[in-house]
């Protein structure tokens, strides 16, 4: 990821997860494995925000991308299909197509994130392992670097 903010997040979060990797008791991966599904949704959110936010201040008045970037701040955990709606604000062919690109498996992991991240939020139990969790975010980091290449595209 080239976003500096996005960049950071991930560099963390891979950094989590090659410690959590190295636990070998697997109930405590279980319990790491909720936690890191919600920082994992954090850094969707943050990432999608930086990105776009990145994008808007490069290419439009000063004005106009303070009021966009307002209106991102209002961006909570996002599933797959209000990331699209967002990139359809921006641009109706950049929702398109990450909507092919992502459809099927990327699509289901950020959707996925999303759900299990409000679950355990809410108290609620899930059964996500490490391993799950760690193909979900691989997908994520996926998904935003593809959006990330159409916003430097265009």
């Amino acid at each position: 990821m080239r976003n500096r903010e996005a960049n950071q997040h991930k560099d963390r979060l891979d950094d989590l997860f090659k410690q959590v990797g190295e636990v070998s008791d697997i109930n405590l991966q279980g319990h790491w494995a909720r936690y890191l599904c919600v920082l994992v949704s954090g850094f969707i959110e943050v990432s999608i925000r930086a990105i776009l936010t990145e994008y808007v201040k490069s290419r439009a008045d000063t004005s106009v991308a303070n009021y966009v970037v307002r209106g991102l701040d209002r961006f909570p955990n996002p599933k797959m299909e209000q990331i699209l709606q967002t990139l359809r604000a921006f641009n109706p062919a950049w929702s398109d197509e990450i909507g092919e690109l992502t459809e099927g498996e990327l699509k289901s992991s950020i959707d996925a994130i999303i759900a299990t991240r409000n679950i355990v939020a809410h108290g609620g139990d899930v059964g996500i392992t490490y391993t799950t969790i760690r193909n979900h975010y691989q997908n994520a980091v996926s998904v935003l670097e593809l959006i990330e290449e159409q916003c430097d595209s265009s």
